[in-house]
């Protein structure tokens, strides 16, 4: 048999076909381009369980392919860590880093399979491992949509308030991932959703750009929190009007002082929804010469950005640019 055929073995699983005494360590540690060995694809595609247990040894498992990923890894990414030996689910190789500092613990997070490892290696202290980029265990399942697998003993509020290197706790990652819904409504404080990032977003930022405001108490949407600026004057505002988002907030989150803020370009909530096309989505009461006319530091309104973005039907009928008349399209016509 070829090489080639150890590998579709590896994925179809129908390693029976191969006789014990031809799966030699030497065989099993050939790789393909990538670096990977049958090992790696048995783990990914499930047919570990299929070998002999003289197969699955520490040095075949903890072989890393070209990206720095083990078996184990790719084990605990599809969610097989049920066919790992328990002598080699320890700590130290749960914690086994790829070159993109990404380790079988935070994969397993992501994936929902944490209840795949025994009980006694799972700790806060584990939980709240960061990877090369600062995410814990709980940020990789707020972004996967996972956390509702999580064990729910460390869904605490300091451990939901663990930031990253860029600041983001999990509930930012949760928000803005569409994932907020999967967490205890007793922590979505307003002191929480309005933590910052190191680029002074909060919660409500991260949340009305996934378009998931709904997921967001509405106790906290007022209009002091809507107006909260980020590090480039953004605020969760602009971000719903550019979303389209807006149409999610409580009519009393929307006042004309709130749609008037500028960002760092001058540009206001107004502006946004106006280039994406989302004026309908603001009550038409909000909707005037004053807010329409509003110039950035360019000396565009928002009248000109929706007629240039092709959204004229959705201005209001008096600050609709007049039809031409026979004369003037002749004179255009012509100049």
């Amino acid at each position: 048999m070829e090489f080639s055929d150890l590998n579709a073995a590896a994925r179809a699983g129908t390693w029976a076909q191969w006789p014990p005494e031809l799966l030699t360590p030497d065989l099993l540690s050939r790789e393909n381009a990538s670096g990977n060995t049958p090992l790696h694809l048995a783990a990914k595609y499930g047919t570990l369980i299929q070998l002999p247990p003289a197969a699955l040894s520490k040095t075949q498992l903890l072989r890393k392919n070209h990206a720095g990923y083990t078996p184990l890894h790719l084990a605990a990414r599809h969610g097989f860590l049920g066919q790992i030996p328990p002598t080699l689910l320890t700590h130290e190789n749960l914690l086994n880093r790829s070159n993109s500092g990404y380790t079988p613990l935070h994969l397993a997070a992501a994936n929902g399979t944490l209840s795949q490892l025994p009980a006694e290696l799972l700790s806060l202290a584990v939980m709240l491992t960061p990877n090369d980029s600062g995410n814990t265990p709980l940020h990789e399942a707020a972004e996967a949509g996972t956390l509702d697998h999580f064990p729910p003993e460390f869904m605490t509020q300091p451990s939901l308030l663990t930031p990253n290197m860029g600041g983001e706790t999990v509930l930012h990652v949760a928000a803005f991932n569409g994932h907020l819904d999967q967490i205890p409504m007793q922590f979505l404080t307003a002191d929480a959703l309005l933590r910052k990032t190191i680029n002074q977003d909060t919660c409500l930022h991260a949340a009305t750009i996934a378009g998931r405001l709904d997921q967001t108490p509405l106790a906290v949407l007022t209009p002091e929190n809507l107006a909260i600026p980020s590090k480039s004057g953004l605020t969760p505002l602009h971000a719903a009007a550019e979303s389209g988002a807006i149409s999610q907030l409580p009519v009393a989150g929307l006042t004309l002082a709130g749609l008037s803020v500028r960002n760092d370009f001058g540009d206001t909530p107004l502006h946004a929804a106006a280039l994406e096309g989302h004026l309908l989505r603001i009550p038409r009461a909000l909707l005037n010469e004053q807010t329409l006319t509003i110039r950035n530091y360019n000396g565009s309104t928002p009248r000109d950005a929706a007629i240039s973005r092709g959204y004229t039907h959705q201005l209001p009928e008096e600050l609709r640019p007049k039809a031409l008349s026979a004369w003037q399209k002749f004179i255009r016509r012509f100049s």
